[in-house]
């Protein structure tokens, strides 16, 4: 029997299999109870309910260090960890052969112009294609920020589906002093967007915390009583008004995840084609199959959010002169916003 017992030991010894945390969350205080095959099929990328519930028969999963059933419903500050029989990815990023719309440079600095549907950095889901590995392509030694690793160069960053400009810091000073300058928000920050929509004033500012949802963990929420997130402002003004959509500015004062995005769904003013937060739909404009047409054309056109980080603004870390650059609408934005001005001029 000693024997027998001895031999089972050995063989559970020899078929253990070495497992590696890829993931982690602690569960926010105002969660709702969710099964935790769900709440993790809504916040790991391309994963399927199936696939998360095989992780979690495989015992992959643990939830307070224990290893759970598909159907436990989380709760507030649970801590769950996520566990794949290979090691995560590391951070060396694969150099990659891709252009890049460099509006200024020099020895210290770069301003790129990103196109839509570029991801900035490496990330599951994303290793590859991204601006990060187009830079360490075309440029060496591009310093980090400290518990950044992986991601070079980076201040700041946009979402994958949002155009527009970006500094990247080519040195240590740089990147120090440009933080700094996020930091105390004196960073000038300007975005061109188009919402659904008349927005009731010319302009106004939005004082709401950003955080993420309790319901989706992709998706960021507004919180105007402060009880969770981040400060966030965003001020902004009407450009011009096209009937059922409008062209808004928008000054950033704080640079929170779709911060844009999650302040003007708060206003009632989803942007235009952001699938994320309900703009994909007809929020505003008649029951004509023509105008549900012309919509359509509009997202085939443009298939993101309708929003553009049009210009930058700050001190050079180094020759202490305010800079400020600029570049226009891209294509796809410019022939939507074209399509709506001749809607306005020509229909009804």
């Amino acid at each position: 029997m000693a024997d027998m017992m001895d031999q089972d030991n050995f063989d559970e010894e020899e078929l253990e299999v070495e497992l590696f945390e890829h993931f982690s969350f602690t569960i926010d205080k105002g969660q709702t109870p969710t099964r935790v095959d769900k709440f993790l099929t809504d916040r790991l990328s391309n994963a399927t309910r199936n696939r998360v519930q095989n992780a979690i028969d495989a015992g992959f999963v643990q939830i307070n260090g224990n290893p759970t059933k598909a159907n436990y419903k989380v709760k507030p500050l649970d801590e769950i960890k996520v566990f794949l029989e290979k090691p995560p990815r590391d951070t060396e990023v694969i150099p990659e052969d891709i252009p890049l719309d460099i509006v200024f440079e020099d020895e210290y600095l770069m301003i790129i112009n990103k196109p839509p549907g570029m991801v900035v950095h490496p990330a599951h889901g994303n290793w590859t294609g991204t601006l990060v590995n187009a830079l360490v392509y075309h440029f060496n030694q591009l310093p980090t920020m400290p518990g950044n690793s992986g991601r070079p160069g980076l201040v700041h960053r946009i979402d994958k589906d949002t155009s527009g400009l970006l500094v990247i810091a080519k040195s240590e000073t740089t990147m120090t002093d440009l933080a700094k300058q996020f930091f105390n928000h004196d960073i000038d920050r300007t975005y061109l967007a188009l919402v659904w929509g008349e927005p009731e004033e010319d302009q106004g500012t939005i004082i709401a915390n950003v955080g993420r949802s309790a319901k989706d963990r992709k998706v960021m929420d507004t919180f105007p009583d402060g009880s969770q997130g981040k400060h966030a402002v965003t001020h902004w003004k009407v450009i011009k008004r096209l009937r059922y959509v409008t062209l808004v500015q928008c000054n950033l004062e704080t640079g929170r995840t779709h911060q844009i995005r999650a302040h003007m769904k708060y206003l009632g003013h989803p942007l235009f084609n952001d699938a994320m937060y309900g703009g994909d739909k007809i929020r505003k404009g008649t029951q004509f199959s023509k105008y549900k047409m012309f919509i359509q054309n509009c997202f085939d056109l443009m298939p993101r959010q309708a929003l553009h980080a049009m210009s930058l603004g700050f001190i050079h870390p180094v020759t202490k002169n305010r800079i400020y650059f600029e570049t226009p609408l891209p294509a796809d934005f410019s022939a939507v916003l074209e399509k709506w001005e001749n809607y306005v001029k020509y229909e009804e």
